[in-house]
């Protein structure tokens, strides 16, 4: 049974049968456990024909792979790969002003994880990734977005730079994070169609993916401290553009 096929935790494993039940294949729920938040997980579970059964700790541990899976398993069909394409339809069939975050070379889950749940709070209709060395939606992404992995879709794609020029021949503004910057993240308008830039942990944006935004900004920095762990610095940066949005 390959890892990539399992969800785990409470949140993950509701957001999955919420949102995509057809993906659900069966479910696994620590003996003994019974409580109010399993019991609206078990009637969605219900509805859907989904198989329960009782496990034990150890059998739980490791169908997760030693993941903390809070007492509940499942069983999942692999989601749906997206790519250049589904991105490209998703903007042409959007009614809302495009609002976009890219992840350059993102490689740990957990990271991945919380961008999606900052991406998800802040409204974000979608994030791009690259293919390659980058890390996909992997169970502990999952389980760390709490639900919000089964709601912002996540791209990825073949040539960032090729990409992110097309963005831009949609009219939408790309602004990346970067030490060297043009101007601090509040001087910058965030407003209109937008995609902002992330770079990965402790490289940053490549050199190419850099070259291809329309403009730089840094986030302030008052103490010793140089930099800011990704998700971190992606929900500052997201959260910005939300109030000026709000504003304007």
């Amino acid at each position: 049974m390959k890892k990539q096929d399992m969800t785990f935790g409470l949140h993950a494993v509701e957001a999955v049968l919420k949102h995509s039940p057809e993906r659900v294949i069966e479910m696994w729920v620590l003996q003994g456990r019974d409580d109010d938040r399993l019991t609206a997980i078990f009637e969605i579970a219900a509805q859907w024909g989904v198989s329960i059964q009782y496990a034990s700790r150890k059998a739980l541990d490791d169908k997760s792979a030693g993941g903390q899976h809070q007492g509940i398993v499942a069983k999942v069909k692999p989601a749906k790969v997206l790519n250049d394409n589904d991105l490209h339809a998703m903007l042409d069939s959007a009614e809302a002003t495009p609002f976009l975050l890219i992840l350059d070379g993102v490689t740990d889950p957990h990271n991945l994880g919380a961008c999606l749940r900052n991406a998800d709070a802040a409204g974000v209709q979608g994030i791009i990734v690259p293919k390659d060395n980058s890390v996909g939606l992997t169970p502990v992404v999952s389980k760390v977005a709490c639900g919000a992995a089964e709601i912002v879709p996540l791209y990825q794609v073949t040539n960032l730079a090729r990409t992110m020029r097309s963005l831009q021949e949609k009219g939408i503004w790309i602004i990346g994070a970067a030490g060297e910057a043009d101007c601090e993240l509040y001087q910058a308008s965030l407003t209109g169609p937008l995609a902002i830039a992330m770079g990965a942990e402790g490289k940053g944006l490549r050199r190419l993916t850099r070259e291809s935004c329309d403009t730089l900004v840094s986030i302030p920095m008052a103490g010793s401290v140089s930099s800011l762990n990704v998700s971190v610095a992606t929900g500052i940066c997201l959260f910005e553009a939300v109030r000026q949005r709000l504003v304007n």
